[in-house]
């Protein structure tokens, strides 16, 4: 359960330190004092996504801490265990931060976690019901999500989902391959004269390039061989050619080594140099012989060429693309051909997947069946308690025509709630109040098969009041002997109802306005009962009836409900008048 929740510089919150008791923890106050802040901070505790407008103005950083006693949860200190996060068997911390740049860190026990973990963690420990839920209620999604849950239907849900989407997907390539199929089909006879005509010609990768070369060799042979021939005899051709005058060179450089031994390395150098010329000419000599003009060859090659050129204008523009076509054509003709074996393979394992499909709505439908009945007992049995005498809420299991990932039925209920009125679906019959107090009654139902220790009500009793008020606070405390619940309230009803009452009121700081948080008691508490009853607190007739209230509300003991919880003693009572204020951080 929550021990204590810690918040500094949260909207108009400088530092409010927020004690929480076993049983039904109630906290009020004035419009406006800071009560949504109180909640708004417990979902940034829990993950929620938040923003830089909640860091109090003129402060860097806004920081919520919650511990949480977990001595009862050896189940999530496995999980903390298997994250890597340190937990003792008393005490869980969670820390969230969130500064005036936007960015947000948390931890819990210290350690640094994601938002997603610590959302994860959050959501084992508190469950936070609000006005919205109510609104959520005239949705079928959310009908359907809330008798999912009462029996228990996940790990169903989940497998009617996965074989709904495995299905899905084998439709869609029967239907991509059928409808490519049908395409091919269509275009054969195209696709067969690409594939032909590509393949009459045998293109090569490269092979543009090299005609290029061979054919602008050709076109210039005499070129060629006129300029290759005059270059090998301008190297070695006679005495006056190059090789010939470098004879002075080598008797010049002969005598110069004879004398200074040191350069050697020059007549090295000339030697390479003479050598490299000489195998020059012989190469340039052979190139000249093996250049022959052959009109016959180059007509062919540019006749090869053309053909060429015409396939890239086709479907180029290069040989490459002219490739891929062909193989994209023959592809796509080997659909016409063995397509049929392809669709009749995937239609075999459509079929396997959309048994597996049945199979598993129909153990989906067999859950949501066999617990509409108990489950609508279990409301309708709330409802008289909550103002409703002759309430009734059903459920109603339609049959689809065909499955979704969501099961073979839809689900919605109808209500009714006043005698003589018949049943219809809670969107079109019930009042905002009404809608308040069968939301109310799903979730005690369902708080019934929850783990999570914590249930907070945000202001789940709008529209109601009087004796209906009353019985809220009842049920709300009949939840509590086996859960810890904190409800914020406008309503004495509900307030006289709990076994820990807090204060919210704002007050002023010089020039700044804060929120902070007081634990009420005896008399105080009587105070604030008589305010939220309209009447005027110091007088005695309006503090008799706040007596009154608080009388009828403590029928069932605090130590009574402390007792049918997991065991640990409640804390001491606060002497008689005095107050408990929030602590700093």
């Amino acid at each position: 359960m929550l021990v204590e929740l810690r918040i500094r510089n949260v909207a108009v919150i400088d530092t409010v330190t927020l004690p929480l008791e076993r049983g039904l923890n109630v906290l009020t106050g004035e419009t406006g004092a800071g009560k949504s802040i109180i909640i708004g901070a417990l979902g940034m505790l829990l993950g929620e996504r938040t923003a830089a407008d909640r860091v109090r103005s003129g402060t860097d950083r806004a920081t919520v801490e919650g511990v949480f006693d977990v001595s009862a949860r050896p189940e999530l200190r496995a999980l903390l265990d298997e994250r890597g996060i340190d937990a003792d068997e008393q005490h869980l911390v969670l820390k969230r931060e969130v500064g005036s740049n936007g960015r947000s860190r948390a931890w819990i026990n210290g350690s640094t976690v994601t938002a997603a973990v610590l959302a994860d963690i959050g959501a084992r420990l508190v469950s936070v019901h609000g006005q919205h839920d109510s609104r959520q209620l005239v949705d079928a999604d959310h009908q359907r999500e809330l008798l999912d849950a009462y029996v228990q239907a996940t790990a169903a849900r989940r497998r009617v989902a996965e074989a709904y989407a495995h299905v899905a997907a084998l439709r869609a390539r029967e239907q991509e391959l059928e409808q490519r199929r049908l395409e091919a089909t269509r275009r054969a006879d195209y696709l067969r004269f690409v594939v032909r005509e590509i393949e009459d010609l045998q293109p090569t990768a490269g092979e543009d390039e090299a005609l290029d070369a061979d054919i602008r060799r050709l076109s210039h042979a005499e070129e060629l061989q006129g300029l290759a021939a005059q270059a090998a005899a301008a190297i070695a051709g006679d005495e006056h050619a190059a090789l010939g005058r470098l004879g002075a060179v080598r008797r010049a450089l002969a005598s110069l080594t004879r004398i200074d031994p040191a350069m050697d390395r020059l007549q090295s150098g000339f030697e390479a140099a003479v050598y490299a010329l000489d195998e020059l000419a012989g190469e340039l000599s052979q190139y000249a012989e093996a250049v022959e003009a052959d009109p016959q060859r180059l007509r062919t090659l540019e006749r090869r060429r053309d053909q060429l050129l015409g396939l890239m204008r086709k479907y180029g523009p290069t040989i490459q693309d002219v490739l891929a076509e062909g193989a994209r054509a023959r592809a796509e003709l080997e659909l016409v051909d063995g397509g049929g074996l392809d669709l009749a393979a995937l239609a075999d394992a459509r079929a396997g997947a959309e048994g597996a499909f049945a199979e598993a709505c129909a153990e989906l439908t067999r859950l949501r069946v066999g617990g509409a009945r108990q489950f609508e007992r279990a409301v309708s049995e709330l409802l008289p308690d909550l103002g409703m005498r002759e309430g009734r809420v059903e459920v109603v299991l339609t049959p689809l025509e065909q499955g979704s990932a969501t099961g073979a039925e839809t689900v919605h209920f109808v209500a009714m709630l006043n005698a003589g009125a018949e049943a219809r679906p809670l969107s079109r019959i019930a009042s905002g109040g009404e809608l308040s107090r069968v939301m109310l009654a799903l979730s005690t139902v369902l708080a019934r098969l929850q783990q999570v220790p914590t249930l907070v009500f945000d202001e789940v009793d709008a529209g109601v009041g009087g004796a209906v008020a009353w019985q809220v606070g009842a049920l709300m405390r009949r939840v509590a002997s086996h859960h810890q619940v904190l409800a914020i309230s406008h309503l004495a009803q509900i307030a006289a109802r709990a076994h820990h009452h807090i204060v919210v009121h704002k007050s002023a700081v010089g020039t700044v306005t804060t929120s902070d948080t007081v634990v009420v008691t005896d008399e105080a508490r009587i105070v604030e009962i008589a305010r939220m009853l309209g009447g005027d607190a110091d007088r005695e007739v309006s503090r008799a009836h706040a007596r009154e209230l608080l009388s009828r509300g403590a029928d069932d003991s605090v130590a009574a409900v402390a007792g049918a919880s997991s065991g640990v003693a409640p804390r001491a009572a606060t002497p008689r008048g005095a107050q408990r204020r929030g602590k700093p951080v």
